[in-house]
């Protein structure tokens, strides 16, 4: 008897095309390998469906909140259905940045210095004097983000002092806590964990090197703007540190199956964590495929791998 597993896309998040990209490469992906799979959007057919017919298993490739924050997850396991991927308390730790980068720092994980300021108390401790204090604790350059969220939107390095009020109303358009750290220049890599029954494994690293240098939404989607080093281009010492690094991550955080963690190394070779991903992308620019092809591995047999894993998990 075949396998039958739905990969839920879409959503209404920022980041719904890149979702429904990944969602229709990972379908292609498991009908190849011979899985029975059908694309479900997350909206309000979706619990009478799983309800009425359940499958074998779900392949969450929700981007943005719905698919990482961890409440679909939660849903789904008071639905009675396995999925793929961290359960949701994890899930909901490795969303929120602050969160994930505490945890990280309590296990010896390196990550850069940061502070996480919510929109209001932004405003009512007075933006100019909290900014002000910002660059004289953490310095420029700066990255800021959104505490939740991905792909790069309403991501922005600030140079100096003066750019940093624009960075802050570009991020809090996307989320209403801006998390502010500490901008270490090196080489950004991105390594893939993924784990088939023997272990976690890190994938070969992937070297991205964007244009500008700041690997943006336009230059995570847009095919061409990007290049890409797979295996990175890091010395074998370094590489080795990078890919133990990662998985220090994937394991501190409490996560399953697959993941994907976002690094910097500094000119002295050192890896620090930026942030960690419960549902990589899988679109043709993504990073996850680029590092399953570099390590001799087929999309869709990992797939069908991890959807039977998650379904023996839940009997």
């Amino acid at each position: 008897m075949s396998t039958r597993a739905v990969v839920i896309a879409g959503g209404l998040s920022h980041e719904r095309e890149v979702s429904l990209r990944s969602g229709r490469r990972v379908l292609d992906a498991l009908r190849t390998a011979g899985v029975e799979a059908e694309l479900r959007d997350a909206d309000a057919t979706l619990l009478p469906l799983l309800a009425e017919d359940p499958p074998d298993a779900v392949v969450i490739a929700l981007h943005g909140a719905s698919g990482e924050d961890g409440s679909l997850r939660g849903v789904l396991d008071l639905c009675g259905v396995p999925y793929v991927g961290a359960d949701a308390r994890s899930a909901r730790l490795a969303w929120d940045k602050p969160s994930a980068k505490a945890v990280l720092r309590e296990h010896g994980i390196p990550t850069p210095d940061w502070v996480a300021l919510p929109h209001e108390r932004f405003s009512e401790l007075g933006a100019s004097a909290v900014m002000d204090r910002i660059v004289a604790r953490l310095g420029t350059p700066l990255m800021v983000k959104p505490a939740q969220g991905g792909s790069g939107l309403g991501a922005a390095v600030v140079r100096d002092a003066a750019q940093l009020p624009a960075a802050m109303v570009g991020c809090f358009a996307y989320d209403q806590t801006a998390l502010v750290e500490r901008f270490v220049a090196g080489t950004d890599v991105a390594v893939s964990i993924v784990d088939l029954g023997d272990g976690p494994q890190a994938l070969p690293a992937v070297e991205i090197v964007p244009p500008g240098g700041v690997y943006d939404y336009a230059a995570r989607y847009t095919a061409g703007l990007t290049t890409w080093h797979v295996p990175a281009r890091l010395d074998a010492k370094v590489a080795d540190r990078v890919a133990t690094t990662a998985l220090d991550a994937h394991r501190a955080l409490g996560l399953r199956d697959l993941s994907r963690v976002d690094l910097i190394v500094d000119a002295s070779g050192e890896p620090h964590v930026l942030e960690v991903t419960v549902v990589p992308g899988m679109t043709e620019t993504s990073l996850l495929p680029l590092a399953l092809q570099a390590a001799g591995m087929d999309l869709g047999e990992v797939f069908a791998r991890l959807v039977a894993r998650a379904a023996a998990r839940h009997g």
